[in-house]
């Protein structure tokens, strides 16, 4: 099979379904902007971070697929067998920043998004997750999807903080606390 097929040259994609749409869509935007945060999370990854939060990450990024196929296929295709993320997908994330945020000091400011490189790294992430959050709560005014991408999302955004500052805590690295003015 060819990696390409010449069907995208006139601007144009395809959904699960069939139905094809201009790549500048909502939904394209959306699950593209997915896609970028799934491929951040692998340059997390290849920095080696802790074994707890490598094996978070591999969750997180066959989550991310599971995102992406949900947000190609309009809810109203009639298409069967695929996966689509639900709440208890939500769920899951808010057991790894419990189980990671009791690690942590209590927050008394806002942090700067620095550190080592794997928190760094994260924080880029989070920021990523935060334009794809945006992306979906556009898609979901005017597109077909329920109410759990936009949630996962926003609760994925305030893990990926969390494991930032786990990594800093695992390197060693204090954090930087925001100074006003």
């Amino acid at each position: 099979m060819k990696i390409y097929t010449k069907k995208g040259d006139g601007g144009t994609t395809s959904l699960f379904g069939g139905e094809r749409v201009d790549k500048d869509s909502l939904r394209i935007e959306a699950y593209g902007t997915v896609d970028e945060l799934n491929s951040q999370l692998g340059v997390v990854r290849s920095l080696q971070p802790a074994k707890v939060l490598l094996e978070i990450l591999e969750q997180l990024q066959n989550d991310l697929f599971v995102l992406g196929a949900d947000l190609a296929t309009p809810n109203d295709t009639g298409k069967k067998g695929i996966k689509r993320i639900g709440l208890h997908h939500a769920e899951a994330l808010e057991k790894h920043i419990d189980r990671l945020d009791v690690e942590l000091e209590p927050l008394s400011s806002f942090v700067l998004p620095a550190g080592g490189r794997v928190a760094a790294a994260l924080h880029v992430a989070r920021t990523v997750c935060r334009r794809a959050e945006r992306s979906v709560v556009r898609l979901k005014k005017d597109g077909n999807i329920g109410d759990a991408p936009v949630v996962y999302l926003n609760r994925l955004s305030d893990l990926l903080f969390v494991m930032a500052r786990y990594a800093n805590k695992l390197d060693g690295v204090a954090e930087t606390p925001w100074q006003p003015g």
